[in-house]
């Protein structure tokens, strides 16, 4: 008879198979500087004033070709030079941080993932954490070797207009909005239309966060497990908010949680303001 303590660690394993731990806390990043090139996704007047020892600048609004215009990507030509410059490769073991609220770091995480990078991860608390810590600070500029990168993008982890009108028609992928309710009901918008793109479901992305509003933390791993309970597993998933931006945090814990998941850079901005594509609009129901 097996007792139901082995069947617990059965499934507690095989759990563990497909969820992996992409973030780092402080106290481990501090000891372990040398392994990591380290990514500050601030502006620069910001990081200017002080930064992790050894970081490197990435403002996160140099992932955007158009910020004003929509959420898109930035082309290949202008993410190879940025990431070159930056001394960055894909094989490296890298950490993306921003002031803590994570919206800026997740947007850089799933554009360096979307631009072939594999062992990225995201520091919990973000630099506010860090310097709470007393861990360190510095103003020292770093300039970096440059680096042979080739722009490649990965097209699972970057969902388009396109991906997403084919996503609405096949019962095996799941489209997510990660902007507010209002939002999401039709009650406030950033596009000519109101409402959200058909069958999307809502999960904001701040419920991916813990704690005050002011020192979020990344909610554990089980705590986003159940978040995300009602989403199969074997689904794709597309996410999408304004401009792909707080987006990226559920694209964050959804990689987390081992989900096939991509990112809708130019998001509602683009698909509100084109009038045939299908949305729903709840505040229209009567």
């Amino acid at each position: 008879m097996v007792s139901k303590f082995l069947v617990v660690m059965i499934f507690v394993s095989v759990a563990s198979l497909s969820a992996m731990s992409l973030r780092i806390e402080p106290a481990e990043l501090s000891k372990n500087l040398s392994e990591y090139k380290i990514v500050d996704a601030r502006e620069v007047a910001v990081f200017t004033k002080g930064h992790i020892e050894g970081a490197y600048n990435f403002p996160t609004v140099l992932t955007f070709e158009n910020v004003q215009q929509n959420g898109k990507i930035a082309q290949p030509n202008k993410m190879q030079k940025l990431i070159r410059t930056l001394g960055l490769s894909v094989n490296d073991k890298v950490v993306v941080y921003d002031e803590g609220n994570f919206f800026d770091a997740a947007r850089l995480f799933w554009t360096l993932e979307a631009y072939g990078f594999t062992n990225v991860k995201m520091l919990n608390g973000g630099f506010g954490e860090w310097e709470a810590k007393s861990l360190g600070v510095s103003t020292k500029i770093v300039t970096p070797q440059e680096s042979g990168y080739i722009a490649t993008v990965n097209n699972k982890k970057l969902a388009t207009k396109f991906t997403t009108q084919i996503a609405i028609k096949n019962p095996n992928q799941v489209i997510i909005d990660a902007r507010n309710l209002n939002a999401y009901v039709g009650k406030e918008s950033s596009a000519v239309r109101f409402g959200h793109i058909a069958k999307a479901l809502h999960v904001p992305a701040v419920h991916n966060l813990s704690g005050d509003k002011n020192t979020p933390k990344l909610k554990p791993i089980s705590e986003l497990a159940e978040l995300y309970r009602s989403v199969d597993k074997d689904s794709k998933v597309i996410i999408y908010c304004n401009v792909g931006k707080i987006s990226g945090t559920n694209y964050f814990a959804m990689r987390e949680l081992g989900f096939d998941v991509s990112n809708y850079d130019a998001s509602w901005n683009e698909w509100g303001n084109d009038l045939v594509l299908p949305i729903e609009n709840p505040s229209e129901k009567k």
